[in-house]
């Protein structure tokens, strides 16, 4: 196996580079996970409200998704390896000292400037897979790579839910330690994650494609805010990942601290019920690639994705209805939600995004935009939620989330539609 892979330089980097842009996003969330997980020693120990700790998590997911859209082209002009290297060191660089603060000014000032670190980290782990897999192994390859992001969160919170056991209510290290390991993850990207065009190593049949892609003949002009958002299809899947990503902020930010406060769990054991909807994220990213192209047929992706969103409106009903019942009804339907949810994520800001990206010969600025835009929708989650919560109760916001989960399966219904009709005009 080993002779072979040494042989075999295409398979060995493909391997390689799938192997650390993995590790390289799901190590961002060791910097995102822990600050949800510490709410409630936020709420105790600083007598903060929940507006208050909304307020922070605006802090860090604003300058997330505006840099994410203003920036997303800086890995098509410096190279992805260099940007995404940068941004861990200086995400990590921001955040090491944030438990040693007392100052609820100053962590926002800290998770503001960790957000804009992270902001460029996914369209950069895009373009630099993306460029080692034609087209038609995309589908299957970011499906399984899309797990980053759920095992990362699983990650996260797992990390921090024992660092909290044995540290808070101190919360220096809880902080200080996921940050040594993120630096030491953006030296590995910086010495590892290189492209073909970087090796002079030739993808099969990728030529082709970057050349001609619905009769277009790709050039190097890079496209402006205002020029992407006119790109046919992507309005409807930035819609898309906006509601998803709004939802799933809600219940990454929030359900530890609702499972300790409204369910009366115990914070350590909120924090490890609350890691079944990461569970269900990185089940459906593995397995929704694999069961579209079985159930529905190849190229049906859009579809498939559509089916998997009224899936989670449908989740997070019966989690609503069947709360009080006991935590295995909790864990069942947070991990169906999971998988319903977070599984279409790789698919809509990643694949979808990249081939839409292809077209225009703007790939990190294409899934840049999406995912950005996407997480616009992370930047409204802490106060909308903080407010709901704290004067209308738990259970409201719930029916907020049902019914924008409903909204992003209309919206990628949309963009499923006007699929079809690129397909017709193409062939």
């Amino acid at each position: 196996m080993a002779q072979h892979m040494a042989g075999n330089p295409l398979k060995t980097r493909q391997i390689l580079t799938f192997a650390v842009s993995w590790i390289a996003y799901a190590s961002t969330y060791l910097l995102r996970k822990p600050l949800g997980v510490v709410k409630p020693d936020l709420a105790q120990s600083y007598g903060l409200s929940k507006t208050h700790m909304g307020w922070l998590d605006t802090a860090l997911l604003f300058p997330y998704a505006i840099m994410q859209m203003l920036l997303g082209n800086l890995g098509d002009k410096y190279g992805a390896r260099k940007i995404l290297a940068l941004n861990l060191v200086m995400s990590a660089l921001s955040m090491v000292t944030f438990g040693f603060w007392k100052s609820l000014f100053i962590m926002a000032i800290l998770l503001f400037a960790n957000g804009a670190a992270q902001a460029t980290c996914w369209p950069n782990c895009v373009r630099a897979l993306s460029s080692w897999y034609t087209v038609e192994q995309k589908a299957t390859i970011f499906g399984m790579w899309g797990t980053c992001t759920f095992a990362g969160g699983l990650l996260g919170t797992a990390l921090a839910v024992q660092l909290q056991s044995m540290f808070a209510p101190d919360l220096r290290l809880v902080f200080a330690i996921p940050s040594v390991i993120v630096f030491a993850v953006g030296i590995v990207v910086f010495l590892l994650l290189y492209t073909p065009e970087d090796l002079n190593i030739e993808v099969p049949g990728k030529d082709s494609q970057r050349t001609v892609i619905g009769k277009k003949v790709l050039t190097d002009k890079k496209l402006t805010f205002f020029q992407l958002w006119k790109v046919k299809m992507l309005p409807e899947l930035a819609w898309t990942t906006f509601l998803m990503k709004l939802v799933r902020y809600c219940l990454y930010m929030w359900l530890p601290f609702y499972l300790f406060q409204n369910l009366k769990y115990t914070k350590a054991l909120a924090g490890a019920l609350s890691t079944t909807f990461e569970i269900g994220g990185v089940v459906g990213s593995a397995s929704l690639g694999f069961l579209m192209d079985r159930l529905l047929g190849h190229g049906k992706t859009h579809w498939g994705i559509v089916i998997a969103l009224f899936g989670s409106t449908v989740s997070l009903i019966l989690f609503q209805v069947t709360s009080k019942w006991g935590w295995i009804f909790n864990v069942v339907f947070m991990l169906m939600a999971g998988v319903c949810n977070c599984g279409p994520d790789a698919f809509v800001s990643g694949s979808i995004a990249a081939e839409l990206g292809e077209r225009e010969n703007a790939q990190s600025a294409v899934s840049g935009f999406v995912n950005g835009f996407g997480s616009v929708g992370t930047i409204i989650e802490g106060p909308i939620v903080g407010f709901i919560a704290e004067h209308y109760g738990w259970e409201s916001t719930f029916y907020l989330m049902i019914i924008l989960s409903l909204l992003s399966a209309l919206a990628m219904y949309r963009a499923a539609r006007l699929n079809d009709q690129l397909r017709q005009n193409v062939f």
